[in-house]
């Protein structure tokens, strides 16, 4: 279905259907099945996946501290609790909260804690990457150590390692590096791309980091908006083309639609309709379903804050990539 009646609808967890129904039930202020998902949740990559959008959504309440309290022995509760508390930390830190650095103690050392209790588990080192983002002086020697490439500059990259050692080439590890280097970079966007770019020519078939640069990409022409009719040009470029088939050939025909990220899915989709790639954009439509992001479609809009514009332009896009099939 190209157009007409067909309307997508956001929702974090994408076409991951036990997620959403833990999720909905988070919202109402039930753990359980939260507690049943984490428990048969056995690839760490899921793992990082599903306590992620499980955080965001708790962090507003008090429910991980319910589960916590009713099964204070239970491994996945520790790990939620971190997740909850270097959420609120991110969020403090973000809006500029007072109590912004104790929240930061408070997640550093739950962090530290769930990484003794849990020694395989790769979500303590993504936390603590999270985290690292809060140092904005550098003033943590861990977060300023050398790179494993000379093209990289100096950052959290013991930490990054112990993701890795854990679970290779973990998606949220390496966005979270990504975040790190854009705070360090705020003008052009070269450590950046060259951490991605390192990242997607190492990364085995199937990894989400293959879809790394056009995360950059994007971020690029966000930071240079105000001229938007040249920035056409951003995506039928030859390095811009080459990458999305990249992340289309090492990455999506590899990956499961059920379980990939929407915005990994929605990323591809707008780089090949951006460069003109429109049949190959379509089987990415065809992954994305009903379950859409905002981002990217937002940039390419007058408002990025305005849902309704992106929701648009994703329109827009997708009946052009699905219209020589119709």
């Amino acid at each position: 279905m190209a157009g007409g009646d067909f309307r997508p609808v956001y929702h974090p967890a994408g076409h991951d259907h036990e997620l959403r129904v833990a999720v909905q039930d988070l919202r109402t202020g039930r753990w359980l099945s939260m507690a049943q998902l984490l428990g048969r949740t056995g690839d760490w990559g899921l793992w990082t996946q599903r306590t992620q959008v499980l955080a965001a959504v708790a962090a507003g309440s008090d429910v991980v501290d319910a589960w916590r309290t009713e099964d204070p022995h239970s491994l996945p509760a520790a790990v939620m609790h971190t997740r909850v508390s270097v959420e609120r930390a991110v969020r403090a830190h973000r809006a500029g909260h007072p109590r912004t650095r104790e929240l930061w103690q408070q997640a550093w050392e739950a962090c530290r804690s769930t990484a003794g209790a849990s020694p395989g588990d790769p979500v303590p080192w993504i936390c603590l990457l999270a985290l690292a983002l809060l140092d904005e002086g550098g003033l943590m020697a861990e977060h300023r150590l050398p790179a494993p490439a000379p093209t990289l500059p100096p950052g959290p990259w013991g930490i990054l390692a112990e993701a890795d050692q854990r679970d290779p080439y973990n998606r949220e590890a390496y966005h979270r590096m990504l975040q790190f280097l854009y705070a360090r970079t705020p003008g052009p966007l070269s450590e950046a791309a060259n951490f991605a770019q390192w990242g997607a020519r190492s990364a085995p078939p199937g990894s989400a980091v293959h879809v790394l640069p056009l995360y950059v990409r994007v971020e690029r022409y966000r930071r240079e908006r105000g001229q938007e009719r040249a920035l056409d040009l951003h995506w039928v470029a030859e390095d811009a083309i080459r990458e999305a088939a990249h992340a289309l050939d090492a990455w999506f025909r590899h990956a499961s639609p059920r379980h990939a990220s929407p915005l990994d899915l929605g990323h591809l989709a707008h780089a090949l309709w951006g460069g003109l790639q429109f049949e190959e954009a379509a089987r990415v439509f065809d992954a994305i379903g009903r379950y859409w992001t905002t981002l990217p479609w937002a940039y390419r809009t007058p408002d990025p804050s305005d849902p309704a514009l992106a929701e648009e332009v994703f329109l827009r896009a997708r009946t052009r990539s699905l219209a020589d099939r119709d």
